[in-house]
């Protein structure tokens, strides 16, 4: 704290309008706090901006006292690099203001909105923006690494509808970044992670959804998860545009809607989600029910700002997390029998796997018109996710992920990975995940980050 005050701490005060906490002061504990309770770090300072200009005299100050940077969005960063021991937390939450212009379906988004300021504000119109599928996560974050959820098949990926960022650059300018502006920036921004600035601005284009939308969850036992997979495997490449088909392997839940002799029981679930007409997504249950009857089901219409929160209290705050995820181009024999022999031997049963279909809009897209770590050919992510609720459970649920990830490896499409699902990262795996783009990615990051100002994420070294 002395150190810093010499530095000119009180100019920083000044410059960020007094929104800036030291460690002891009223907040601080508060503002420092991850999602990822395995990471806890206390920063030397916490600047919260307010506005792209408190954003730019945050890295100014940083870079010029030698501060490491460290952002924080929605502080869902699996691998706890949303804060820094000793240095400088530039918290943008309170940056979460979201203006919806509905004539021209465009929206702009702060950089520390959360997916639920972002769903809240665009349903108004019954609009939305393709995002996520967890209330609390942040839309930088998420958007930066491409941005995968419920509408990805519909509608692409977040980054697919992304007009425009405003971003502050590791030489503290407000840059505004877009096809017309900056193009090489912003190739990079969409995919690239947050290697290439501090995004204080989104501006994503707006598609017709909801603002009803019909959801069913059918479960199967352990024992009929491989029928459950070769299914979801003849399912999903033909099911309507408009329906989305999310497999996953968990405990089911203590529900109302969950007869109470399955409550916790492990399994595997299918989520059915129908955005057009009703008629279609009951025929997609009954299509399921024919050929391979679940335990129990549950099918309702529901708003879709209550869909996109339905993973909320499954993924909430305070619990120990560890993740890893790869490509699979298909749910082959050989990879369905490795999922089947490792989803038993989780021990916490908040732990999960869950399969994105990734394929019609997604695949639409040209590969090199973003940044983004995946090649659009359909394929399947599939993210092996940890969650202990206590710490003595941490060790054996990582070790039990990292060993599921090991035996998929010779049945997926190689190391890479979507980068929002790596826990860890090295230069190996992230030249993998971008193949020909690491290059261009070195090169732009080169140009605007030539210091590695930003490095608190999946890194691309300059």
């Amino acid at each position: 704290m002395t150190q810093l005050a010499e530095a000119g701490f009180e100019d920083l005060r000044t410059a960020l309008a007094g929104a800036v906490l030291a460690p002891g002061e009223d907040g601080y504990d508060d503002a420092r706090r991850l999602w990822n309770s395995q990471h806890d770090r206390r920063p030397a300072v916490i600047a919260q901006a307010q506005t792209a200009e408190h954003v730019a005299a945050a890295v100014r100050f940083a870079v010029a006292n030698g501060l490491e940077i460290a952002v924080r969005g929605g502080a869902h960063s699996m691998s706890g690099q949303s804060s820094v021991d000793d240095g400088m937390m530039i918290d943008l939450s309170r940056m979460n203001q979201v203006t919806v212009d509905p004539e021209a379906r465009l929206a702009r988004v702060g950089g520390g909105s959360l997916l639920r300021d972002l769903d809240a504000a665009t349903q108004e119109y019954g609009l939305a923006a393709p995002a996520g599928m967890v209330g609390h996560t942040g839309v930088a974050g998420l958007t930066l690494g491409g941005g995968m959820g419920w509408l990805t098949r519909k509608h692409g990926l977040s980054i697919d509808n992304l007009v425009s960022v405003q971003i502050v650059t590791a030489d503290g300018q407000i840059r505004r970044a877009a096809e017309d502006e900056n193009a090489d920036l912003f190739w990079a921004v969409r995919g690239g992670g947050g290697n290439f600035g501090v995004v204080t601005e989104f501006e994503f284009r707006l598609h017709e959804v909801g603002p009803m939308v019909n959801y069913g969850l059918l479960f199967w036992g352990l024992d009929q998860g491989a029928d459950m997979l070769r299914m979801t495997r003849e399912l999903a490449p033909a099911l309507p545009r408009e329906i989305t088909v999310v497999p996953a392997c968990l405990n089911a839940p203590p529900a109302p809607f969950v007869p109470e002799q399955y409550h916790f029981q492990p399994g595997y679930g299918l989520v059915v989600v129908g955005f057009g007409p009703p008629e279609e997504h009951e025929q997609t249950l009954e299509q399921i029910r024919t050929e391979l009857p679940p335990l129990f089901e549950f099918a309702t219409p529901m708003p879709f700002t209550a869909l996109q929160q339905t993973l909320d209290e499954a993924n909430d705050w305070g619990r120990w997390n560890y993740e890893k995820g790869c490509y699979l181009e298909d749910l082959t024999d050989d990879a369905i029998e490795v999922i089947t022999e490792h989803v038993p031997r989780k021990n916490s049963p908040l732990s999960a796997v869950l399969l994105y279909p990734l394929n019609e809009a997604y695949s639409e897209v040209d590969d090199d018109a973003t940044a983004f770590g995946g090649q659009r050919t359909d394929r399947y992510a599939m993210f092996a996710i940890a969650v202990s609720p206590v710490p003595e459970l941490h060790e054996a649920e990582t070790a039990w992920v990292r060993a599921f990830w090991d035996a998929l490896q010779p049945h997926s499409m190689g190391i890479g990975s979507y980068v929002n699902g790596m826990a860890e990262s090295d230069e190996s795996r992230l030249r993998a995940t971008y193949g020909d783009k690491y290059d261009r990615l070195v090169e732009i990051k080169r140009t605007y980050d030539p210091d590695n100002v930003f490095h608190r994420n999946a890194n691309i070294k300059p």
